[in-house]
């Protein structure tokens, strides 16, 4: 889906009133405040659905959402009702601590899915068949894999960006020299045609490496002048929002967070873990927004001022794990609390409705 346009006059405002502090479910006049079907309150902020199980990400083919869920290996679409329908399960899935069914993406009625299966991750894609409310997965073709596996740090964000190309996060996969090797795609974030192959005017010639140096980027965005984000967790002493640009290196494991190092690239901002733990990221209303696992919150950062920020929905809905400017104007989040690391509510896991966003 193409990303909002930046509010203006009055639109500006609303969105700012309605997400800043205490997020208390405004709407624009004319609109119906109980939102899409199956929607409820849940103070201040509308729950779009609950119950899923520990999902991971959310994407949307037209204005259908599609939603992974990590251990089941299932992809599921949210009916009219607001429940979520099974539309197939990647079979090949191998679920386990951090691995399992990861980002999805969706570009010319195809769904791509990143995945763990066994000792590598791996980058599928499906034919979307069938309609709202009916939809399923055509045959599986293989897009890229080799990439490395491991418990923890699969990485696993995948998405198009405004250059029609698909890129992929890669974590070091607990081999943090690797992030430093050319020749590993651990550690990095790749880019790729729609169909695997290398793009001609990738920053090295034949590989499909786009930047190096990360340790477990789950979250990628663009701005309306192609400018590309991505988070990152650190290890122990800073989590990351890096600017990527083309064959820069961002340091891992020889430095982690802002390092004055002229050989690699700093983050625009960083934070200690326990205030964040960046996972899925969106850029709507002129704002970068991170949802935050450990730190239980979603972080707003400017465009116009990378260095600032600020904080909301702190220690309300536990561990965001997803961030996506939805086609109904309005932000969605995708809470995690399922994930073993959490400490889930009756009704969780949810996709939580903040805006409207322009």
């Amino acid at each position: 889906m193409s990303l909002p346009r930046r509010a203006t006059g009055h639109r500006a405002a609303l969105l700012v009133s309605c997400v800043a502090v205490a997020l208390a479910g405004c709407t624009t006049p004319g609109e119906d405040p109980a939102g899409p079907p199956g929607a409820t309150a849940d103070a201040g902020v509308d729950t779009v659905v609950s119950g899923l199980d520990v999902p991971w990400s959310v994407v949307f083919h037209d204005d259908t959402a599609l939603v992974s869920e990590r251990e089941s290996g299932r992809v599921v679409e949210l009916a009219d009702d607001g429940g979520p329908r099974e539309v197939g399960v990647v079979d090949e899935v191998t679920p386990g601590a951090e691995g399992g069914l990861l980002g999805l993406a969706v570009h010319e009625d195809r769904l791509y899915a990143y995945f763990t299966a066994g000792a590598e991750n791996r980058i599928e894609r499906y034919d979307l068949v069938g309609g709202p409310g009916s939809l399923g997965l055509g045959a599986s073709e293989t897009v890229l894999d080799g990439i490395p596996s491991a418990r923890n740090h699969n990485g696993g964000r995948i998405a198009f960006g405004p250059d029609g190309m698909l890129y992929a996060t890669a974590g070091d996969a607990g081999d943090p020299a690797s992030a430093q090797d050319r020749g590993s795609l651990a550690g990095k974030i790749l880019r790729l045609t729609p169909d695997g192959e290398v793009p001609d005017d990738n920053p090295f010639d034949g590989s499909p490496v786009y930047s190096s140096g990360h340790r477990n980027p789950q979250g990628i965005a663009w701005d309306e002048d192609g400018t590309m984000y991505a988070s990152e967790f650190g290890q122990d002493t800073w989590d990351e929002l890096n600017v990527i640009e083309p064959g820069a290196d961002y340091g891992w494991p020889e430095v982690e967070g802002v390092a004055g190092d002229d050989r690699f690239v700093d983050p625009v901002q960083q934070w200690r873990p326990a205030e964040a733990s960046p996972s899925g990221i969106a850029v709507a209303d002129g704002s970068i927004w991170i949802a935050n696992l450990r730190g239980e919150r979603l972080r707003e950062v400017p465009l116009d001022d990378l260095s600032a920020s600020t904080e909301h929905l702190v220690g309300q809905h536990g561990r965001l794990r997803d961030a996506t400017a939805a086609p109904d104007g309005f932000l969605w989040v995708l809470t995690n609390n399922t994930d073993g690391r959490g400490d889930p509510a009756p009704d969780d896991d949810r996709i939580l409705r903040l805006g409207p966003l322009p």
